[in-house]
């Protein structure tokens, strides 16, 4: 239930809950024909429109409702003739009135105001033709096409206000497959509205990371077009029962296409749902990288960039005697001297070191690290400072070979992503402080991260995400004041091994969540139930399951409850069926903090078990393309482990959890 406590904790997020109501204002629509203004409505908070759908439209609806629900609303809001609006389509804007409602079809008959203002974009229609449109359309047309021109009497704010919360819903909400949605007894707003809602308003204040929200659309893009084909081959198939070989053709590539968009369905619901979205992540880049490696200096030489905003000639003996003559009389050197780490950075080429002198230093874009360089603080970590201002993506972005950084703090607000991200290659941090905001440290597939004696903190999502296929070894760190402090990714889908992780001697405490989650698929563990699809009028039996897993269990003569049963990774009552989004988290409550050796070797098993299930997983795989030879080096390296020596305290859910999705 939606309550005022509710809504004070989160207006802050979305806008304050007092603007509420407030009056609409006149926009002056644009183009060059003089047409009447109408009212602003396409600023409206998310609060605004969560309560309309919540209290007035949707309410407690299912998904076949919707039209119904939608058509109640409209019968009580809206003005049923009298009022003039701008009918906007892809062609032309016309000025039209109002002079009756058919709500029941989400239309108004209409009809046009004299004189004729018309404004056409890719054809040319006069006054005549405009009627003879209207005859062919019975003066009808749709609700959502028309804005409403301003009155400032109030008289008609409502019925703008009901026109665009049915325009935005139609627009950004609505899937032409909900209706069909197997979930449908499932309250609508809940499932559906509320996340798209949200993610919509995320998106729009820069909450969400480019890469994720190009990936989001391109879904979606592709669901649409997979449901219409499949629409279009379930309705040109004949309603006989005749079982002639076109007939059977049909009905596998149905099943086809309905696998497709089901699997597509699932993606979208992932990024839609909050929890999901920032547990999960995504799997691509976010944004594009325009910083390509440099290689070696066309001089063959190398250079030590030395950053301080200012220095004297005590402070350059220092140096001199303690770092650069030490370190780099073996070699010829060249000195360059800048006042912005960023600039340093962006100035290197292969095997070039910056050192960053003492100092409390500001930048307004992000590191790209293509090559491989050293980046180390002359000091102090505390007395060497890099904040990050203004909105942006991940603080440092590392894709050399071979990157250095040590010595340093990192500062991070206001941020869409990560402070660290290793896309590839090798990254080794020591003596390092990273305060987060976002998410911490993501190391991606086939990246190797080496964290030693560093502090990271802050993160609203996980101080470190690791990533399948990934390399990474925290020794001496400590992780605290996150929503979780580890998340180890797994996904079936991916021709990558479990990642190959070394915990030594880290404190992991004070996080809001677990020390460490393993998210990883349900599939590896259960099947899903059969569904029913309609096609050619009859219901068909579709099992839309992973066959591997189930070959996997057959083979090796146990069923899927006794190896649920055996590692007790799952505590539902029927073992066969899916968890829901968002309620998936496994909470091991007697693998609390108080015993921190345990909490190592339940970690370190349950790591072990994930990997042996996925090897099999992807040996299957290869069989089925035809790779009868395999060797298992060419699937994943043997995987090592070491987890010792670790301290978790204090963690909100505990020291250990599991997130099945």
């Amino acid at each position: 239930i939606f309550n005022e406590h509710d809504e004070d904790d989160a207006s802050s997020d979305y806008g304050s809950h007092e603007r509420l109501g407030t009056a609409l204002q006149r926009l002056v629509p644009d183009g060059n024909i003089p047409f009447p203004d109408i009212f602003q409505t396409n600023q409206l908070l998310f609060y605004e429109r969560f309560k309309a759908y919540q209290d007035y439209m949707l309410g407690d609806c299912k998904a076949s409702e919707v039209k119904d629900f939608t058509a109640e609303y409209l019968e009580k809001v809206l003005e049923p003739s009298g009022w003039r609006a701008i009918w906007r389509t892809e062609i032309f804007n016309v000025l039209v009135e109002v002079v009756d409602m058919d709500c029941t079809i989400l239309k108004a008959v209409i009809r046009l105001v004299i004189p004729f203002l018309c404004e056409m974009k890719s054809c040319e229609l006069n006054e005549e033709s405009m009627n003879d449109l209207l005859e062919a359309k019975e003066h009808k047309v749709p609700l959502q096409e028309l804005y409403v021109v301003f009155d400032e009497s109030g008289e008609f704010d409502q019925t703008a206000l009901a026109i665009e919360h049915l325009r935005f819903f139609y627009k950004h909400i609505w899937r032409i497959w909900d209706e069909e949605d197997e979930d449908d007894d499932f309250d609508y707003f809940v499932r559906c509205v509320e996340p798209r809602l949200r993610l919509y308003y995320d998106i729009l204040e820069d909450r969400v990371p480019s890469g994720l929200v190009a990936e989001y659309y391109t879904l979606l893009s592709q669901c649409k077009e997979k449901y219409e084909e499949f629409m279009s081959l379930r309705n040109s198939m004949p309603t006989s029962d005749s079982e002639s070989e076109l007939d059977n053709i049909s009905m596998v590539e149905g099943l086809k296409m309905y696998e497709t968009m089901e699997g597509l369905k699932r993606k979208l619901k992932i990024i839609e749902n909050p929890l999901l979205r920032y547990v999960l992540g995504y799997r691509v880049n976010s944004g594009v990288q325009t910083t390509v490696s440099k290689g070696p200096r066309p001089a063959k030489d190398k250079v030590v960039h030395i950053v301080s905003k200012s220095m004297t000639v005590c402070q350059l003996q220092c140096l001199m005697r303690e770092k650069l003559c030490p370190d780099f009389s073996g070699e010829e050197f060249e000195l360059q001297f800048h006042s912005d780490p960023l600039a340093a950075v962006n100035a290197c080429y292969e095997g070039d070191v910056v050192i960053i002198c003492p100092g409390h230093y500001i930048v307004n874009g992000s590191f790209s690290i293509p090559d491989s360089v050293e980046l180390e603080g002359y000091g102090l970590t505390d007395d060497v400072v890099i904040e990050k201002k203004g909105k942006g993506e991940t603080f440092l972005d590392c894709t050399g070979d071979n990157v250095k950084i040590s010595n340093l703090k990192f500062l991070q607000h206001d941020a869409v992503e990560g402070i660290l991200c290793i896309r590839q290659g090798k990254t080794t941090m020591e003596n390092c402080v990273l305060q987060c905001e976002t998410t911490g440290v993501i190391v991606r597939s086939s990246a190797e991260l080496f964290m030693n004696i560093c502090d990271l903190y802050g993160a609203k999502g996980a101080g470190v995400e690791i990533y399948p296929g990934s390399t990474c070894s925290l020794i001496g760190t400590g992780i605290h004041h996150c929503k979780d402090g580890i998340v180890i990714k797994d996904f079936t889908d991916e021709l990558y091994s479990m990642a190959r992780i070394t915990m030594k001697n880290n404190v992991i405490h004070n996080n809001e969540g677990y020390g460490v989650v393993l998210v990883k698929p349900a599939s590896l563990i259960q099947i899903k139930k059969p569904k029913n699809i309609d096609l050619e009028g009859r219901k068909y039996v579709l099992y839309i399951e992973f066959l591997i897993v189930y070959k996997e269990n057959s083979v090796l003569g146990k069923n899927v409850e006794d190896e649920c049963d055996e590692k007790g990774t799952s505590n539902m009552e029927d073992p066969c069926e899916l968890p829901a989004l968002g309620n998936c988290v496994t909470d091991n409550e007697q693998f609390m903090e108080h015993d921190p050796i345990e909490s190592n070797n339940i970690i370190k098993n349950e790591l072990i078990s994930t990997s042996g299930k996925k090897k099999q997983l992807q040996k299957k795989s290869l069989l089925e393309l035809g790779i009868t030879e395999m060797d298992d080096n060419l699937i994943t390296e043997e995987l090592f482990i070491s987890i010792q020596g670790n301290l978790f305290k204090l963690n909100g859910k505990g020291s250990f959890g599991t997130f099945f999705y």
